[in-house]
């Protein structure tokens, strides 16, 4: 039903063609077909409209220009941003997310690109790639268990993992570099990885908290995708050692679904998982007031495994048992746990 809080996966950004930065395929036969197309963010709007507009439906190949898709959507009156996300995968073909913000909505706001052109030194990034390789050859096997007891990712693929024995050292040696590159350098890859090799510091695990939530506002995706995946290591951590004090705030995460990349919110949604595992009413509180009809949403997206989370947040605010929550999702009643969740006029 729910990872464990023990021991979660190391999941790759298995984003296809329309995601952030990537090259577009160099010909029609090269795109990827979409199996599922679904939204969010829509309140006022029509997913038949949407539909429209964007001129694609299941079976056809994903739109050749992102840019070309999000802006005519922004020319639809009421539309403010888009964002198209397309994520692998569902029966073998591609998900697209339509992500919506329409005037008046909630608004994820993100800081702008820094301009600091600092580096970190030249041996930690050439490790980190290597590490970016041992993960990527460790996926291509199934080898993507890792354990987060620590506070950290240590893989059980052993050369990702010896990679990773190398980062505590390393990030106790350049903390006050890493800090400066994640908060004030203009390379996106710079900042990545000070984002990810910060959190090895062994000592220093309420800083690293804060410097990582500072991150999760980051301009690049991906930069706060590794933030979010730090923290929850660090949520790990804190609740089987509450005694060192460790805190994650749960503000941004909430916040973070409001946002237009389904990644953001997917991240978002998993640390939220880990938060609310022990029920902690301060918690489920922020969602009650802040996130129930974005989660009803999610809930009813048609990709069985990217609805999971929502319907277990909401469930969980619904003062629902983890068996009731189950055996909702087991015989496909979802709407028993919006219904649940949802005050009677909002659902």
């Amino acid at each position: 039903m729910r990872p464990s809080p023990m021991r979660l996966f190391f999941l790759p950004f298995a984003i296809v063609c329309l995601a952030a930065g990537q090259a577009t395929p160099e010909s029609a036969q090269d795109i990827p077909t979409i199996g599922v197309l679904d939204f969010f963010g829509l309140n006022k709007m029509q997913p038949e409209r949407i539909r429209t507009v964007l001129g694609v439906k299941e079976g056809d190949r994903l739109p050749a220009s992102k840019g070309d898709a999000e802006e005519k959507l922004v020319e639809v009156s009421g539309i403010v941003q888009s964002h198209l996300e397309a994520v692998c995968c569902d029966a073998g073909k591609s998900v697209l997310y339509v992500g919506i913000e329409e005037r008046g909505a909630p608004h994820f706001d993100l800081r702008e690109p820094p301009e600091n052109e600092i580096s970190l030194p030249p041996e930690l990034t050439a490790l980190y790639r290597d590490f970016l390789e041992a993960v990527d050859a460790a996926t291509r096997r199934g080898a993507t268990g890792e354990d987060l007891t620590r506070g950290y990712s240590l893989m059980a693929d052993p050369l990702a993992r010896e990679i990773q024995s190398k980062f505590p050292a390393l990030a106790t040696s350049h903390f006050p570099k890493l800090v400066d590159v994640l908060r004030t350098g203009s390379d996106d890859e710079q900042r990545a990885i000070a984002a990810y090799v910060i959190g090895y510091e062994p000592r220093q695990k309420a800083r690293i908290a804060a410097e990582l939530q500072y991150a999760l506002r980051d301009a690049d995706p991906g930069v706060r995708a590794i933030a979010v995946r730090g923290l929850i290591a660090l949520a790990v951590y804190a609740r089987l050692n509450p005694a060192d004090g460790v805190k994650i705030q749960p503000t941004w995460f909430v916040e973070m679904l409001n946002s237009l990349s389904w990644s953001d919110r997917n991240q978002a949604m998993r640390a939220l998982q880990i938060l609310t595992d022990a029920r902690d009413a301060s918690v489920l509180d922020l969602l009650r007031e802040r996130a129930l009809p974005t989660l009803a949403e999610m809930s009813r997206w048609k990709t069985l495994a990217h609805a999971l989370p929502a319907v277990v947040l909401l469930g969980r605010v619904a003062g629902m048992t983890e068996e009731q929550i189950q055996d909702a999702w087991t015989r496909g009643d979802r709407e028993a746990v919006i219904a649940a969740a949802l005050p009677r006029k909002s659902r």
